[in-house]
């Protein structure tokens, strides 16, 4: 069987993307240069057998009767509380001092980062609902129904600019790069670290979708899919262990393996239901879902027990 994968190769899938499959798939692995251009594609078109796609993405899409559904393989974690950006003079200022405030964030509403980011805030005591949230994109799920106080952008401006500009007060998820810009949090990677430790929650951004059809015709694909993605990641785990390179994700999850002792991606539900009911919460409370879904009702059949 040959399968359409969007992908976007790292660490914990180079493997797969060099060697293929240990259970005789085949993967025509699609060029798509920007990534979430591809999660567009999946979502609206179905256009791919296999996808790379965002969490919230996931929770949103299946919501709205997408029909594709995800196996418990993370290949993207990352601590946000650096998320929240402001004007350097306005570092360290609690966020409850953006209540009533303007806040952009990158892309669409939905966008995992985003929601990540907000928690913190939300979690720092902001009210989200005081806030006007103003995004740069529209949403991936084009049915999805954005909260009363979410807006839209003025076309032909960026957040960078509003933000500069003090047309807005902070940004979420834009990850922008001026001197004069800076995370809300003054040391945002050591309080999400903190969190990991107390709570057992470190974010994840990314899962793995594979058409409903599909898995309807080939009731053993998911696990296979399961075991390739398991071991694809077990080289690029000793890598971090010993030798992790210099770049954001191998040394947030080298950090994260030194504070958990453990594999700092896990695949499989089990060891992720703490950071998943956490994403699930903050979903229901941002208004990105309605319905709370059962963890296992997430995912694929003949998955839910499998850990890797």
């Amino acid at each position: 069987m040959n399968l359409s994968v969007l992908m976007r190769p790292q660490g914990a899938n180079r493997a797969l993307i060099e060697e293929g499959s240990s259970c005789g798939l085949g993967f025509d692995f699609v060029d798509e240069p920007v990534l979430v251009k591809g999660f567009r594609k999946m979502v609206r078109g179905l256009e791919f057998d296999v996808a790379e796609m965002a969490l919230t993405t996931y929770l949103t899409a299946k919501e709205h009767g997408v029909a594709f559904t995800a196996l418990p393989v993370f290949l993207v974690r990352d601590f946000h509380h650096r998320a929240t950006q402001v004007l350097r003079e306005n570092q360290g200022r609690p966020g409850t001092d953006l209540a009533g405030s303007r806040i952009g964030v990158n892309r669409g509403y939905t966008v995992t980062t985003g929601v990540w980011g907000r928690a913190a805030l939300a979690e720092s005591g902001l009210d989200l609902d005081s806030v006007a949230w103003v995004c740069s994109g529209d949403e991936h799920v084009a049915s999805y129904k954005r909260p009363k106080n979410v807006f839209h952008a003025p076309e032909g401006v960026t957040l960078e600019e509003m933000l500069l500009a003090g047309e807005i007060d902070a940004v979420v998820g834009a990850g922008i790069a001026h001197p004069e810009v800076v995370p809300q949090i003054a040391d945002p990677d050591e309080v999400a670290a903190d969190v990991l430790r107390e709570r057992g929650v470190f974010p994840i951004n990314h899962l793995v979708v594979v058409r409903d059809e599909l898995l309807a015709q080939h009731p053993d694909l998911a696990a296979q899919l399961f075991t390739d993605f398991a071991a694809a990641k077990r080289p690029y785990i000793e890598q971090l262990r010993h030798n992790p390179r210099d770049n954001r994700q191998d040394l947030i999850l080298a950090q994260a393996m030194q504070i958990t002792g453990s594999d700092p991606l896990p695949y499989g539900i089990e060891k992720n239901q703490a950071t998943l009911n956490e994403l699930i919460d903050h979903a229901m409370a941002q208004r990105i879902i309605t319905a709370r879904p059962t963890i296992e009702d997430l995912f694929a059949d003949g998955t839910q027990e499998l850990q890797g």
